[in-house]
């Protein structure tokens, strides 16, 4: 075989893998481009159109590719990653999944919930897992170390928590959160900083409490927008992965479409 032809077998089985990831939020995209299962760059967009993706595909020789969103379905954006990819996940309720969902409405189960899941699982396979996800909305999944998801819980974000004082009353100051807060608030600000910081970090050590008693061995996946935030204000020992969802979609998108 000539030095060219070695390149080129070289060129084309280095990118015969390369997924599109989509993870489509209530607020942002996020979009990730792995060479199996390794993720070669990520983006995040406020705006996710034709567009935005048809200026990836320019940058990247993508051959498969999965889409998952929380909102409303998008069918130009699928018509055109359908057409423009060699294999194609649209990510629903129908789609085999590497992991047993015990969920009774699967198909009110948000997809982000569930990719979070499939990755827990993926890198930590054979264990108990608690998946926490903290953002727009604070997610709680459980998955059993045979595999099996066996449901979670859903409670307001940090911001939503702030929003919600502001909109709510008539006098309390929309805020945000700070590096540091106070265990007690000793004005107005910080009252509403430490009752709701305070208060998920007490209610996040409570659900990883709580269901070690059950599950002794439990491990414990914080991801999200606000992961790092909580990450070192939590007593429990947890692994910190703000790409969790991603590598979660990535291997679901294996292991429907063979190479």
């Amino acid at each position: 075989m000539s030095v060219i032809s070695s390149f080129l077998f070289f060129f084309a089985e280095k990118f015969r893998h390369v997924n599109l990831i989509i993870e489509q939020g209530n607020t942002s995209s996020k979009v990730a481009v792995y060479n199996k299962r390794h993720m070669e760059a990520s983006f995040v967009f406020k705006k996710f159109d034709v567009e935005v993706v048809s200026s990836i595909f320019k940058k990247y020789p993508l051959t498969k590719g999965i889409f998952s969103t929380v909102i409303d379905k998008d069918d130009e954006l699928v018509e055109y990653l359908g057409s423009n990819l060699r294999n194609f996940v649209f990510l629903d309720e129908t789609v085999s999944l590497p992991i047993k969902v015990q969920y009774k409405t699967p198909k009110t189960l948000g997809k982000d919930r569930l990719a979070a899941a499939v990755g827990a699982n993926y890198l930590q396979p054979g264990k108990d897992l608690l998946v926490i996800d903290a953002g727009t909305a604070i997610t709680y999944e459980l998955i059993d170390a045979s595999g099996s998801y066996l449901g979670g819980n859903i409670s307001p974000g940090m911001t939503t928590r702030f929003r919600a004082l502001n909109l709510f009353t008539e006098k309390l100051p929309l805020v945000v959160e700070q590096e540091y807060i106070p265990l007690v608030g000793t004005d107005t600000e910080t009252a509403i900083q430490a009752g709701v910081v305070n208060g998920i970090v007490c209610e996040m050590d409570g659900y990883i409490e709580m269901l070690r008693l059950k599950y002794p061995n439990l491990l414990v996946f914080l991801t999200g927008g606000h992961s790092f935030y909580f990450e070192r204000r939590l007593k429990n020992s947890i692994f910190a992965d703000i790409n969790l969802v991603l590598t979660g979609l990535n291997r679901i998108l294996e292991y429907n479409v063979e190479d």
